[in-house]
């Protein structure tokens, strides 16, 4: 005769030993496929989603499958579309872990590799480019935010050396028999060397009126604020323009996080003054065994107000305290 099994005890949902509650605890690195409607087809594409949910002092430990059934049921609901709306994704998934969690909040964040095939500027040949696509959002009893974000890679030239090779030119030249003004149309003619910089730039915005920020503008603003785009595929006269452009428009680490702040002012001049930005780039460098980075985050209105003359806030609105309900 069989015996009835005996139900097992719902650990998680009893008390911890210590009575503390935690601000996130959840899953990381959760490999999935999203769909992507793109060119009119849906295209699935590889995707890590990070997601959390704050726990009770009463309670030993979240429920991990339920974070698995969050993401499973939301991803088979949402089809991203061609406007790269994944915030909307991960919003969705965000609201059915405060459900399934029984948590006053949850943030999820995705991180998908998102390839767009594009031409090289002077031979015009296809190549495939892969960017990342973020989306974030939090939900709790504020209510909901989201945002979109995406990451580029460009190439930096760096100004300090180039002032360096530019002098020392300069003086070559001079020493040659060349007159100032024949210096100085010789430099301004020929691209003076320096060394480059692989460089990594990521793009926040974050709108609390639930405003389109498309991802395709903002990848243009990233890759606009390096000192070229590069491409995986180029014939050599691409690559006498990639060069070309990159040293004509040397640039500072700290250059390109300005840039991106400011491409997004000029891009989306009406967004609400609370919109979040947060921008960063990092260069990996060439001649040196460190690699450099910035970073600014902050709110629309301020930023805005001080490219345009007025003081700095004292201090830059964080995403967390953003994502959070943070008022302006």
């Amino acid at each position: 005769m069989a015996t009835e099994k005996r139900a097992l005890p719902d650990l998680q949902a009893s008390l911890p030993p210590t009575p503390l509650s935690l601000t996130r605890a959840g899953v990381t690195r959760s490999a999935k496929a999203i769909r992507i409607r793109h060119d009119g087809e849906e295209r699935l594409f590889q995707a890590e989603i990070a997601c959390f949910a704050d726990l009770a002092a009463t309670q030993k430990g979240v429920h991990m499958s339920r974070f698995e059934e969050s993401l499973n049921e939301a991803i088979d609901e949402v089809v991203i579309g061609e406007a790269l709306h994944i915030e909307a994704l991960a919003e969705r998934i965000a609201e059915r872990v405060v459900v399934g969690q029984r948590s006053l909040r949850s943030d999820v964040t995705i991180n998908a590799s998102y390839p767009i095939e594009r031409r090289t500027p002077v031979t015009d040949i296809p190549t495939q480019e892969t960017y990342g696509l973020i989306g974030m959002a939090a939900v709790g009893p504020q209510g909901a935010r989201r945002l979109v974000g995406v990451s580029a890679q460009g190439m930096n030239a760096c100004p300090c050396a180039q002032e360096l090779i530019r002098a020392q030119a300069g003086d070559a030249l001079e020493g040659d028999g060349f007159d100032g003004d024949q210096i100085e149309r010789i430099l301004r003619l020929v691209p003076v060397a320096t060394h480059n910089q692989r460089a990594r730039g990521t793009l926040y915005v974050g709108a609390p009126d639930g405003r389109d920020v498309p991802a395709e503008v903002l990848l243009e603003i990233v890759e606009d604020s390096m000192s070229s785009e590069i491409y995986e595929l180029m014939k050599r006269p691409d690559e006498q323009y990639v060069v070309d452009r990159a040293h004509r428009r040397p640039r500072f680490v700290e250059d390109s996080v300005r840039e991106m702040v400011r491409g997004v002012t000029e891009r989306f001049p009406d967004l609400p003054a609370n919109t979040f930005i947060r921008a960063h780039q990092a260069n990996f460098e060439t001649i040196h065994t460190h690699d450099v980075e910035a970073e600014r985050s902050g709110l629309f209105g301020e930023i805005k107000a001080e490219i345009e003359g007025q003081p700095p806030v004292e201090r830059h609105a964080t995403l967390r305290e953003w994502l959070g309900g943070a008022p302006a």
